[in-house]
């Protein structure tokens, strides 16, 4: 083995475990209320009132802000009342801004089908067949997210949030189940019923789904990353192929987990697998002009150890940040 295959091996063992971290660390931010999971309460501070970037349950015992779908059906039902403006502003910045990039690097539900895929089983190629499977999200978005709450708010001027209510397994398991395994919320046992039971079974069919299909919900399902798909042609950040020396040997499509059909489209959520099988070193994940990531040998010797650089000094203000927030929400927060 030459220096090069050295250093590509190193390169993919080191691109799949920075992005893990990072989705730990996302995981850990959206629930930075650890106390919750102790006392068995759900963190109602100010901080609640903003949306976080991925799918993360409300009603989850350390959620420190909004699940973004939830609060933008709540603002559809309210329509007639007052606009949502602040809900629909916040998914415009997430959208133009991260796109599909929220799925592949912060959200923790892709975190946790991630881990279930792990589990070795066999696995479920994708085909026509997952592809067409793929466009199901659209229509539970234009449904469940949009119509039915927006139809309720209209007709009652009662909210609906009719994804959550009755399908979204991050309530089920973050919510519901994370506050019922609290031996505190004993009593709540005696309020489950059908309902409950319903969407119990829908997440554990979830559940097993993405142990045999690559991150089923997040491709088939999720309304949230339908949405952000919608941005895909103008969002800021996100894998892009330097068309100069793209060669079009279609490695990217065939290595890739998702149902895209090219790199960047509205099913690519820029987790880098791509960057590893191009022959021509043609893509890389960028921030506007700025290259966050890129293939090794891009870049010359000064600049790698810039950017190695620079990116202790990034995990450094991350770990700040993150110390600094769990501190806030389990004990200084006057709010909560």
């Amino acid at each position: 083995m030459d220096n090069a295959d050295v250093k590509t091996g190193r390169l993919q063992s080191v691109r799949p475990m920075t992005r893990k971290l990072i989705q730990l660390y996302s995981a850990l931010l959206h629930n930075a209320h650890l106390r919750g999971f102790i006392d068995g309460g759900i963190y109602t501070g100010a901080a609640k009132y903003a949306c976080v970037p991925g799918l993360n349950c409300y009603s989850c015992p350390g959620a420190v802000g909004s699940c973004p779908l939830g609060a933008l059906q709540n603002a559809l039902a309210s329509t007639g009342h007052r606009a949502g403006w602040y809900v629909l502003g916040i998914l415009l910045l997430f959208g133009t801004v991260l796109g599909r990039t929220v799925c592949g690097w912060l959200c923790p539900m892709g975190l946790i089908q991630e881990l279930l895929h792990r589990i070795p089983t066999y696995k479920i190629k994708k085909s026509r067949v997952t592809r067409l499977l793929s466009y199901l999200k659209y229509v539970l978005l234009a449904v469940f997210v949009i119509a039915v709450p927006l139809w309720a708010g209209l007709k009652s001027g009662l909210p609906l949030p009719a994804f959550c209510k009755y399908i979204c397994p991050a309530g089920t398991l973050e919510g519901a189940v994370g506050l019922l395994a609290n031996e505190r919320n004993r009593d709540l046992f005696g309020l489950l019923g059908v309902f409950f039971t319903r969407k119990f079974v829908i997440m554990v069919i979830i559940g097993f789904a993405c142990i045999f299909c690559y991150r089923s919900f997040c491709r088939f399902l999720c309304p949230l990353g339908a949405l952000y798909g919608l941005f895909d042609r103008f969002c800021l950040t996100g894998v892009k192929v330097d068309t100069g020396r793209c060669t079009g040997c279609g490695n990217c499509v065939r290595h890739c987990g998702m149902d895209v059909k090219r790199v960047g489209d509205h099913e690519c959520i820029s987790c880098g697998r791509c960057m590893d099988v191009c022959p021509e070193k043609a893509i890389s994940l960028k921030a506007g002009k700025l290259t966050l990531m890129a293939p090794e040998g891009t870049f010359g010797e000064e600049e790698t150890k810039k950017r190695k650089k620079a990116g202790r000094i990034a995990w450094a203000v991350a770990l700040a940040v993150l110390c600094l927030a769990l501190l806030w929400f389990n004990f200084l927060d006057p709010s909560a």
